[in-house]
């Protein structure tokens, strides 16, 4: 539709979710004109991120959640939320809302979504029975946990049903809320309509790792409750029983179709208004975006495909040309240490396809390409255990693979890179659509030179994040094509990398920042390059963290050696080695939370977090742990976390090595390591892998001929699986390899890179890293081990440390007149029965809980 004419045209969008966000944003970004949009959402809530739904329970807030406020504040938008489109007048071009109002369109678009389905069995509505689909969802499940178990006296045992991708998500979320957790799968495999059989099994045991139960080929056929309408129990068509306290139903979406359907619309037998490749329906005036419209016979639940709608739509609204290619159904699973990714024709469904797999049961790992019949298009995959190509394939399907398939999956050294250009059309941000071209364009076109630059022009890598690795590397390589290289510098006052920054810094000798910013860099620097100094420097000196100039350099935490939350807090969190710790030093941990009001929580590192301490109370606490013999964990720091382990020979009947003793070794040796990035590591008695080694930057798995020793391995936003290193190692072996490890990444690895992109990095992959640590390939080892031995000469406890000096301790005050007096911005209520940050509506009340004390709150 032109937008010319004397009355702005007015388009009416029903639903207000990610996929109508982007519909919004895309229209109003491409045109000046007075366009006229109303935007009406079902939930009294703003547009969020529906597929970060999982890290509600990791801690973020709806507002964490919340997607960009600006389309919807743009003046020429109305945004109607808790408002519902009960029908559609299609011969007045009018809808109409349960308040009774109604609103004229010119042209609608039906982004209604789609609702979670329900299995239709007895006893589906007893309480305690959840579907996992809106903000709202998960927040009554949160409440229900709390509530329940609180009433149980005991840990709940929950069930989801329905085992694919939003399936183990939703078992994630209630492994998180301490829920024991069961999948069951009506199928024979987890991700039935992602992966195969085989990659379905490995899956499995991925999963009955991290101590999630799986059962599948089970059929629930009814849910029992007690009197009082709880449910308690599942029965199943074999006949067997178990019992359950909390039940997730997670077995697909429907389409929200029945305003099309009453409207007269064309809509699919199996759900969904039919649309064309320009996203019209039946009727000339509406158009139907997201899991709510049928392409081809087909509704797919996935953001991606729904984002290319909404521009399809957007664009043509404003005349352009544009069209719907499909979907594309690749998935990668969003769940911390199960790595799982399927792209393509992942079933090998073409005439003619080739499966090539590569299969490692011991380390749960299966990778399958399925590629043509002359082995060089790549048409699809899977990948379980290790998705790290995942980036660099999923943008190849349907071109030249450039390479040996076979290279793409042996875990020699991490991710076989494509050996050729990607082509234009080749997707690389599925999320938002944009091409090797588009990312191309915005370099040469729109002068991008960095990552932050690619993503604000195209929105590539702005949404999960997985691709941004591509991205790096298409940048780099036409940076290179114009003269220019991707810049290393580490800010604006330092053209040096942070390597580079490193060998000046320890090659001059210089010891502060002034120094060395007067040598090598201009200004006065930021909070970018002062932290980075300030760790080297750590490295280099040995010195206390707030010891001099250098002491200003710190960022938040490191400046008080604590954990700020997010309302303004801290948490304390002593070392406990090993996890290995005596009766008496719970005692001591339980008295000082009690007497501090502060909640705990028993971490996944094998320590007590203890959660609400005001900065002055923090010496006061660590004054306490000290002289019971802790000393601080570094949770704050770019540092040593913990060195996780299993009980071992010590107490497993499956052991072979002393895991606890080597973990303990490991983490006193390693302690206040100043690092790029936080760094954890883990001993397994067995190959069994209790401590989840390979999970780790330096993963430790005995045998009984010896260590095996894995590097590489680590979280975050794209988890990695270690690759081994070297096998059969004595102890003193293993901890000169974990030295010299260690130190190489603390000298060359970038600003705040962990240590598998860094490893990845690594010219030459595992072989070389091997001939570096083993063969001295760069001359370097002496440098390394005497880096290492000056560490653990100069390692003093930085908690005991400020306490014995009186002029660090001025730091920790929360008013200079009254150092003693708690922040009045602060109160505390009862989280789980334990002191925990009062919420801005408690604190409004004027009364909350400080240690079950029942206190006034001054306004």
């Amino acid at each position: 539709m032109s937008s010319t004419g004397p009355t702005p045209p007015h388009v009416v969008v029903v639903g207000a979710g990610m996929v109508a966000h982007r519909f919004v944003e895309s229209l109003l970004s491409r045109t000046d004109e007075p366009w006229r949009v109303t935007v009406i959402g079902e939930e009294q809530r703003h547009p969020y991120d529906r597929v970060g739904l999982t890290s509600f329970f990791a801690g973020a807030s709806a507002d964490d959640l919340a997607l960009d406020e600006g389309p919807l504040s743009d003046e020429r938008v109305r945004f109607l939320r808790g408002v519902a489109v009960t029908r559609i007048e299609r011969e007045r071009a009018e809808v109409v809302t349960d308040r009774g109002e109604r609103i004229a369109y010119d042209r609608l678009v039906l982004a209604t979504g789609s609702y979670a389905a329900r299995l239709a069995v007895d006893g589906y509505d007893h309480d305690g029975c959840f579907v996992y689909r809106t903000l709202d969802d998960v927040e009554a499940l949160g409440r229900f946990v709390k509530r329940r178990s609180a009433e149980l006296g005991r840990r709940l045992v929950g069930t989801v049903i329905g085992g694919g991708l939003l399936g183990l998500e939703a078992a994630g979320a209630l492994q998180g809320l301490d829920v024991d957790c069961t999948v069951v799968q009506s199928s024979d495999r987890l991700m039935s309509a992602q992966l195969d059989l085989p990659a379905g099994d490995a899956l499995r045991r991925l999963i009955e790792q991290r101590g999630i139960g799986v059962r599948t080929s089970a059929i629930t056929t009814r849910l029992d409750a007690d009197r009082s309408g709880q449910v308690v129990g599942l029965e199943f068509r074999d006949g067997s029983w178990e019992r359950t306290d909390v039940v997730v139903f997670t077995v697909g979406v429907r389409p929200r179709d029945e305003l099309a359907r009453t409207a007269g619309l064309a809509v699919d037998p199996r759900g969904g208004v039919v649309i064309d490749a320009g996203c019209d329906t039946s009727d000339p005036a509406i158009l139907a975006i997201g899991e709510v419209a049928s392409f081809e016979g087909q509704c797919v639940g996935l953001v991606a495909p729904g984002y290319a709608m909404a521009e399809v739509a957007a664009a043509r609204l404003l005349g352009l040309e544009a069209s719907f290619a499909g979907f594309d159904a690749s998935t990668k699973l969003k769940l911390s240490g199960v790595d799982v990714a399927s792209f393509g024709d992942a079933f090998a469904e073409t005439p003619g396809a080739l499966d090539v797999v590569y299969a490692d049961p011991i380390a749960g790992v299966y990778k399958k390409l399925v590629v043509s019949d002359d082995a060089k298009t790549l048409l699809g995959g899977i990948l379980v255990g290790d998705a790290s190509a995942y980036g660099s394939l999923r943008p190849l399907v349907g071109g030249a693979l450039g390479g040996d398939p076979v290279a793409y999956l042996l875990p020699s050294d991490g991710v076989a890179a494509p050996t050729g250009d990607l082509p234009d059309e080749a997707l690389v941000c599925s999320c938002n659509s944009v091409t090797a071209g588009g990312i191309r364009s915005a370099v040469h076109d729109e002068g991008c030179t960095d990552v932050k630059g690619i993503k604000a022009c195209t929105k590539a890598g702005a949404a999960c994040g997985s691709c941004v690795g591509m991205i790096t590397k298409l940048l780099g390589s036409e940076l290179a094509k114009t003269g220019a290289a991707l810049s290393t510098a580490l800010c604006e006052h330092f053209a040096m990398s942070r390597r580079q920054l490193f060998d000046a810094v320890r090659v001059s000798g210089l010891s502060t920042f002034s120094a060395v910013i007067d040598r090598f860099g201009t200004g006065r620097g930021c909070d970018i390059c002062k932290p980075v100094l300030a760790s080297i420097l750590s490295t280099l000196t040995g010195r206390h963290v707030l010891d001099g100039e250098n002491a200003t350099l710190q960022d938040t935490n490191d400046h008080v050696m604590a954990n700020m939350q997010k309302d303004g807090s801290y948490s304390v969190v002593p070392r406990i080695p090993g996890g290995e710790i005596t009766p008496e030093g719970l005692v001591v941990i339980g008295q000082v939370a009690q007497d501090f009001g502060l909640y705990t929580k028993i971490t996944g590192g094998q320590r007590i977090d203890m959660f609400g301490a005001r900065l002055e109370q923090l010496p006061e606490i660590w004054k306490r742990l000290v002289d019971a013999g802790f000393e601080s964990g570094h949770a704050y720091g770019k540092s040593l976390r913990t060195v996780k382990s299993c009980v071992g020979s010590t107490w497993c009947r499956y052991g072979v090595q002393d895991s606890v003793g080597m973990a303990v070794q490991l983490e006193l040796r390693y302690r206040g390591l100043r690092s790029p990035h936080k760094i954890k590591l883990g001993v397994s008695g067995c190959a069994r892998e209790c401590a989840e080694a390979r999970g780790k930057d330096v993963g430790v798995i005995a045998t009984e001929a010896g260590w095996n020793m894995y590097v590489g391995g680590n979280g975050g936003f794209t988890p990695r699986h270690a690759v081994l290193l070297a096998e059969g190692l004595d102890d003193a072996g293993l901890l000169q390899a974990i030295d010299r490890f260690l130190m190489y990444y603390v000298f060359t690895a970038d600003r705040l890179q962990r240590t598998a992109p860094w490893f990845e990095d690594l010219e030459g992959g595992i072989d070389e890293l091997r001939r570096v640590i083993f063969d001295d390939s760069l001359g370097i080892c002496a440098d390394l081990d005497a880096a290492m031995a000056r560490h653990l000469d100069n390692y003093e406890d930085e908690w005991k440390a400020t306490l014995d000096d009186p002029e660090k301790l001025r730091r920790f005050a929360s008013f200079v007149n009254a150092p003693t007096t708690p922040d009045p911005s602060l109160a505390y209520t009862v989280e789980r029965g334990q002191a925990r940050p009062a919420t801005a509506e408690e604190r409004e009340d004027g009364r909350v809980l400080i240690a079950g004390t029942t206190l006034e709150v001054r306004r």
